[in-house]
């Protein structure tokens, strides 16, 4: 039996799903066609997960998360993770990208330099990648180079990168070319 339980939420961009340990939450799940796939995709990701109702210190997590997608400005960097499992690296990166307040972006570059060195943009990527928590560690305001939306591994790719955004009212100089 895990100790590890998550529910399901409904947001302005679809279903979403949070999982949470004794320590605190350590996954966010952004929609991915409903909510039959969000519980596969759980279940898949995690074993011995089980779905549960949440409690009220996690139920105020999915409010703030809610109302941040419905366009109230909320950095959420006061939520408590639990991130066991993840590189101090990518602990690094997580601990820069909460301190972008909404309606900002940085690049990966300048996450980069922060952490020793501009050549580091491609660990940081990945880094994002990898998020287990995606809007409470805001990977979505983080930009590729020349403010180009760059990857977002979620489902509607940077589709939903800059739908996120665009709600948090960052201002994203996009057009998408035949070579992005």
């Amino acid at each position: 039996m895990s100790d590890q339980s998550y529910a399901l939420f409904e947001t302005a961009i679809g279903t979403c799903a949070i999982a949470w340990r004794p320590r605190g939450i350590n996954a966010v799940q952004l929609p991915m066609g409903g909510m039959t796939q969000i519980r596969t995709r759980m279940q898949q990701r995690y074993a011995g997960i089980s779905e549960a109702e949440p409690p009220q210190h996690v139920q105020r997590v999915i409010d703030r998360i809610k109302a941040l997608l419905a366009g109230q400005p909320d950095d959420l960097s006061d939520i408590d993770l639990d991130l066991d499992g993840v590189s101090a690296f990518q602990r690094g990166v997580y601990d820069i990208a909460r301190r972008i307040p909404p309606g900002r972006t940085l690049t990966y570059g300048d996450i980069a330099k922060q952490l020793g060195g501009v050549e580091l943009s491609r660990e940081v990527g990945q880094a994002l990648g990898r998020n287990p928590c995606p809007i409470v560690v805001p990977c979505h305001r983080v930009l590729a180079a020349g403010n180009k939306p760059g990857g977002f591994s979620a489902n509607g790719g940077v589709d939903t990168k800059l739908k996120m955004l665009a709600i948090e009212g960052a201002a994203v100089n996009y057009t998408p070319s035949l070579f992005d």
